[in-house]
């Protein structure tokens, strides 16, 4: 038996017996690419899924939770302008104090005023892929729903496996 079909069968076994999303998608999106070719991303918002194809085929997709009411995701077509592995926001976060603690949660940088003796922390967005200023896929909370302030998060295992896919000047299509 060689490599390959011992880790698929490894691969099989791991989701037949956890039946988790989670270990579903760290399978997935460590498995060899079937097609080579040009990256392109499409996301779906009516769907709430994101797709990722290589050379006209699809090779991957992931659920997603887009922009919410007041903050929707742009529709159109985009290229990838900036990639950031470990990317945090320069509006959305916390202040905190020299210490660590956080002194005020969820916080608009723009709006909130800052609390005395604190700084402001930008929320993590790992395995960001700007397509438009200020608008990305990345790692993120997803609770079913459009629920961001504009970005596309994806779970972690898909955020990594889009970032690893995609380069500057990736097609990104958002379809309403």
């Amino acid at each position: 038996m060689n490599r390959l079909s011992q880790f698929s069968a490894f691969c099989a076994t791991l989701m037949i017996l956890s039946g988790c999303s989670t270990m579903t998608d760290m399978v997935e999106s460590n498995l060899p690419e079937p097609h080579a070719g040009r990256p392109s991303i499409v996301v779906s918002l009516r769907a709430q899924e994101a797709y990722l194809y290589r050379g006209g085929h699809r090779t991957a997709s992931s659920r997603i939770s887009s922009g919410r009411e007041g903050y929707r995701t742009p529709v159109g077509r985009f290229q990838v302008i900036r990639k950031d592995e470990d990317h945090r926001s320069s509006v959305y976060g916390d202040y905190v104090d020299d210490s660590g603690r956080v002194v005020k949660a969820n916080v608009d940088s723009r709006r909130d005023a800052k609390p005395p003796h604190s700084h402001f922390i930008g929320s993590p967005m790992p395995y960001f892929l700007e397509f438009s200023p200020g608008y990305g896929l990345h790692q993120g909370y997803l609770p079913g729903v459009p629920a961001s302030h504009g970005c596309i998060r994806m779970p972690y295992w898909k955020a990594r496996q889009f970032y690893n896919a995609a380069h500057l000047g990736t097609v990104v299509m958002i379809k309403p």
